[in-house]
């Protein structure tokens, strides 16, 4: 990297899984709108004609005019050359495809157990990482053995257990997981300030927050706007608006297969006295199986969707289509912030800036000193040059804690399942998981275990087999 006043020029940066159509098309907008950093993307995917495709959309993008942030894209062959040397790694993968994902969030409905999202928690989220953590132990090796001194960004699910193994494989490594839902819940929170104060255009930025808990199963213990304590503001909407959820979100949910009306934000924080900072999707995962996702009509009571997989592939074609146009110049990349903030904290470990914001990392500094220090949990940072430093978000309320153990629990059973390939420690995470536990019985769980994992043995080390 090259120094000058307010600029950072010749960052090299590695996107593992370079061939993707959507994150890569963002990390893409956010890179050219900022003139403060330049360098070049080395993209490598296992398809590289995906790679070679954002290749020419990147250059294209970049010789904009109207594009400030110039960067060269360059396809690598290998990891090795895509690792060696660079500055940063940025990992965006899909572990498998969409057939493999049909079997993680649909096999299960045989036994009336529903997922709504399916990438995370629940049987789904646990097959998912059994082929992703192999994957994710290579891309570690190979951090370790080419670009050790790299800071490594993943926004790969399941992101707890993806962190997880980057840190198990190599502890020194300098790994963190972004994930954009808490920011989704700064906007809840934005828009109840508006409605109740009759104020326009506050700043998602300005919702501060103390954020708890672990990817997808985010708490705030505070958040404040301008001094206003908005945990009273929060609770007397929810009194107001229970049954039809944020306003703003009314004509939306029913309509979108990722919007929600937030009714399980507002019953959790009835139930728990905490802000649950996720999209309802997310949340509604953790809890036990016969609450939120007890069966379609149930979600449809509160006001949130069952992402389908049929509806994921619908949508790949759609972007695979359109990932053809914008290499062509048929279309062009609309360049308008994309409310991430990968750019910003890459920018602070420049040395650019010094911003906080919410991070997924292992718990060693017992930043939430009543859950294990092994575990990976996602609370408050502050980036700064070459640093990122956890901040002390304090003790999560035992009747918060006791819903995070269970997963915490499944985390250590996963990741050790899936580097032994013991099918054993697979069993007992489907019947301590809140959404199969006490639903069916141990022979459907063996049976449900097997059947999912042969479903998705072409992407498994042969100790599977």
């Amino acid at each position: 990297m090259k120094y000058a006043e307010n600029k950072v020029s010749d960052i090299q940066i590695a996107y593992i899984g370079g061939g993707s159509r959507g994150w890569a098309w963002t990390f893409m907008t956010d890179l050219s709108m900022d003139a403060s950093i330049s360098g070049t993307i080395r993209l490598f995917d296992i398809d590289e004609a995906a790679a070679k495709n954002n290749e020419q959309i990147g250059k294209r993008l970049s010789s904009r005019p109207d594009a400030v942030g110039k960067w060269d894209y360059v396809t690598c062959k290998t990891i090795e050359k895509a690792l060696t040397g660079c500055d940063f790694v940025v990992i965006s993968i899909l572990p498998g495809t969409f057939d493999e994902m049909a079997s993680d969030v649909h096999l299960p409905e045989r036994h009336g157990i529903y997922q709504s999202v399916g990438d995370t928690a629940g049987p789904g989220g646990m097959i998912r990482a059994l082929r992703t953590i192999p994957m994710f132990a290579d891309i570690a090796s190979a951090i370790k053995n080419y670009a050790p001194d790299a800071w490594v960004i993943n926004y790969t699910n399941p992101m707890t257990l993806c962190v997880k193994t980057l840190y198990h494989v190599y502890p020194e490594i300098k790994a963190f997981g972004c994930c954009h839902e808490v920011f989704g819940t700064q906007m809840v929170l934005k828009n109840i300030c508006e409605e109740t104060f009759g104020l326009k255009d506050i700043r998602r930025n300005d919702i501060l927050v103390n954020v708890l808990g672990i990817n997808h199963f985010t708490w705030f213990d505070q958040a404040s706007y301008k001094g206003i304590d908005l945990f009273p503001v929060y609770e007397k909407y929810i009194d107001e608006h229970y049954e039809e959820g944020l306003a703003a979100s009314h004509e939306n949910w029913a309509n979108s297969t990722f919007n929600c009306a937030h009714r399980v934000k507002f019953d959790l924080f009835r139930r728990y006295g905490l802000i649950a900072a996720a999209g309802d999707r997310h949340l509604a995962e953790f809890m036990p199986g016969d609450e939120y996702l007890k069966d379609p009509e149930t979600v449809t009571g509160w006001k949130f969707g069952l992402t389908t997989v049929d509806w994921r592939k619908e949508d790949l074609q759609k972007r695979l289509d359109r990932s053809h146009r914008l290499a062509s110049g048929e279309e062009e990349i609309e360049l308008k912030p994309t409310g991430e903030e990968g750019i910003q904290l890459i920018k602070a470990i420049c040395g650019l800036d010094r911003i906080i914001s919410n991070v997924n990392i292992p718990n060693t500094c017992l930043q939430i000193p009543n859950l294990p220090a092994d575990a990976v949990v996602e609370t408050n940072a502050v980036f700064s040059r070459d640093s990122i430093k956890p901040l002390m978000a304090g003790r999560v309320p035992e009747n918060v804690k006791a819903l995070l153990m269970p997963h915490i629990e499944n985390h250590e059973r996963i990741l050790n399942a899936a580097l032994t390939c013991d099918r054993e420690l697979v069993y007992e995470a489907f019947a301590s998981d809140p959404l199969v536990k006490g639903r069916i019985t141990k022979e459907e769980i063996h049976r449900l275990a097997d059947d999912m994992i042969a479903n998705t043995a072409a992407y498994l080390p042969e100790g599977w087999k």
